[in-house]
């Protein structure tokens, strides 16, 4: 039987060593969901899942890879598992579903930052850009486009963003061209949203969003996390400080 959880004491040991912030989220109840099998005494199996990302720990279990609650309306989903034996389990469940994917784990190095250099990043935008924190206008633009929603969507409410999230957008005249905000948060800190409007990519936006986010992120005691699912994301992570941990495997559900 698949059962919703809160993060006990049973099953955060069985994501005990996991560095994904998203994980974190579901285990002290800042957002997202946790399930169990085959009952929430004794869990062996466990699946975590916040917005577009499920992750799975303890003993492989195809009715819970299988799993859908029913309040997700998601029809993409990304699936982790760090333990390499739930992979033939979720091919098996999802078929050609499924796309095998590599992302890249980005070190946790709180003391990594150079707070001089990012300031300088942000300094150096090009005067027709202009850095503006998300309030609650600008909340409601974000979500308003397909681009940008996931600056903010994670968070259902303006409320909910302003007491949880944090973001900053570039603006040319009127109009968000850019942006680096928190996917999600968790205790302690957030999890990077990055990106830009094609039209205006290769211009330094990207590098300057992150920057005065991380540099928000440092002033309020909190820590930027950041996941790469690209190289390019890591040759990014890299300019702003961080230091590439490796890459993992990452399967990309369609029609979940």
């Amino acid at each position: 039987m698949i059962t919703g959880v809160s993060g006990t004491a049973a099953v955060c040991a069985l994501f005990e060593g996991w560095q994904d912030t998203m994980v974190w989220s579901c285990l002290d109840g800042t957002m997202g969901h946790l399930y169990v099998s085959p009952d929430s005494e004794h869990p062996e199996s466990a699946m975590a899942i916040l917005g577009s990302f499920c992750f799975f720990a303890g003993k492989p279990d195809a009715a819970l890879a299988a799993y859908k609650p029913d309040w997700c309306t998601q029809d993409f989903i990304m699936m982790i598992a760090e333990d390499r034996a739930w992979h033939p389990v979720i091919e098996a469940v999802y078929g050609d579903r499924a796309q095998r994917i590599t992302r890249y784990a980005i070190k946790k190095e709180p003391d990594v930052f150079d707070k001089e250099y990012l300031q300088s990043l942000v300094d150096g935008l090009d005067a027709q850009y202009r850095l503006c924190m998300i309030d609650e206008p600008l909340y409601h633009r974000c979500l308003a486009e397909g681009w940008s929603r996931d600056f903010v969507v994670q968070y259902d409410s303006w409320a909910r963003f302003c007491e949880l999230g944090l973001g900053v957008v570039a603006m040319h005249g009127d109009e968000i061209v850019a942006g680096a905000s928190s996917y999600t948060s968790y205790r302690g800190g957030i999890e990077i949203e990055i990106d830009t409007r094609e039209a205006y990519r290769r211009r330094g936006l990207a590098s300057a969003c992150a920057a005065r986010l991380i540099l928000a992120c440092l002033e309020r005691g909190l820590y930027p996390s950041w996941d790469a699912h690209t190289e390019i994301s890591v040759a990014l992570a890299e300019k702003l400080g961080y230091h590439m941990d490796h890459p993992y495997v990452t399967y990309a559900i369609c029609g979940y």
